[in-house]
């Protein structure tokens, strides 16, 4: 049921609200958290709810969508309910602000607010630069932004590596935890040596595949190459090396991965690239600050970018430069007796 409720007001939304339970014969809520989503895109908007409404069947919350209207018209907001069928597990408020009110957002959200639960922000598309800093960031425990759903995502990652503060999160580092599962589970297998270097080959914009670099870099504490692509989407390879051979993950077709490792059977296994939905379950699943995450970002500036990877690379290259030089030498003091007996 979705009920529209143009140029009204937060306590009208308030008591509508009210009015739906007694009408169903709703006696108790029970919402662990409030989801406040911020989607300016229409089209964002409708595929956040509908992501919201999958998470709600695990984690029963009152969504709150901020949506701004056109800021050069007179102030007003134009509400909209949904529950039931169009709601999932929750209660879905949109709440479309114009004018003056298109800045206010956390003033048109706190009254809408469950008491005593949770409060997660979510911008499934442009976000704040510093989620902390922000009026509708300020005021939630948990704040989650997807760097891939940016104009620069490797660039808005790295602006929010600068500024983050416990409980922000980011659906680019969700997306990487069949990732991370696989490789630990393949470094438990014997042989059990030392991982001496690594090597990440993704798309070029993906902040997936960067974050994933910046993981191994903390934690294994050796070089990480990281080799931009073209050829497929997301993350498509990683090499870990050690001195028995190397440790391979590949998935060149976004679905299937297959891992490769001395001493052990190669594995097919399930890949898939993770959807909207997939992992804001998963990012409800914890409110809490995300140590590990903090962690890649922190690795971020250790990987080496593939220039500088492919110099580190090919000593043989460095080599020959001293002997190209030294081969020069004498030919250019051969070329200059010449030219002084020639002056002469």
């Amino acid at each position: 049921m979705i009920i529209d409720l143009p140029s009204t007001t937060t306590s009208q939304l308030n008591k509508k609200l009210v009015e739906i339970r007694d009408q169903g014969g709703q006696v108790a809520l029970g919402r662990v958290l409030t989801l406040v989503i911020v989607a300016d895109d229409d089209a964002k908007l409708e595929e956040a709810i509908e992501a919201a409404n999958h998470a709600s069947r695990e984690h029963p919350s009152r969504v709150i969508v901020v949506a701004k209207g056109v800021r050069t018209a007179a102030p007003r907001i134009d509400g909209q309910i949904r529950v039931g069928g169009d709601a999932g597990a929750s209660e879905v408020i949109v709440l479309r602000l114009y004018g003056p009110l298109a800045a206010q957002g956390q003033s048109a959200v706190v009254p809408l607010l469950l008491p005593d639960a949770p409060i997660v922000t979510w911008w499934p598309g442009t976000g704040p630069k510093a989620p902390a800093e922000d009026p509708l960031g300020q005021i939630a425990q948990r704040r989650i932004t997807d760097s891939a759903a940016e104009k620069s995502p490797i660039r808005a990652l790295t602006t929010r590596a600068k500024t983050y503060v416990e409980g922000d999160t980011d659906l680019a580092w969700t997306r990487l935890t069949h990732w991370r599962a696989q490789l630990v589970s393949a470094l438990d297998l014997p042989p059990y040596e030392k991982i001496t270097a690594a090597t990440v080959t993704g798309e070029a914009d993906s902040p997936s595949t960067e974050l994933l670099a910046g993981w191994l870099a903390e934690y294994l504490k050796v070089p990480v190459k990281r080799i931009k692509s073209s050829s497929a989407q997301g993350i498509i390879s990683v090499e870990l090396e050690r001195r028995s051979g190397a440790v391979e993950l590949t998935r060149p077709d976004g679905r299937v991965g297959t891992l490769t490792q001395p001493g052990q059977p190669t594995r097919r296994i399930a890949l898939q690239r993770r959807s909207n939905p997939e992992c804001l379950v998963e990012e409800l699943r914890r409110l809490d600050p995300d140590e590990v995450f903090e962690a890649a970002l922190h690795g971020l500036p250790k990987i080496a970018s593939p220039t500088t990877a492919a110099k580190a690379a090919s000593p043989a290259s460095a080599a020959a430069k001293p002997r190209a030089a030294a081969a020069k030498a004498p030919a250019k003091k051969a070329g200059k007796a010449k030219a002084e007996k020639s002056g002469s």
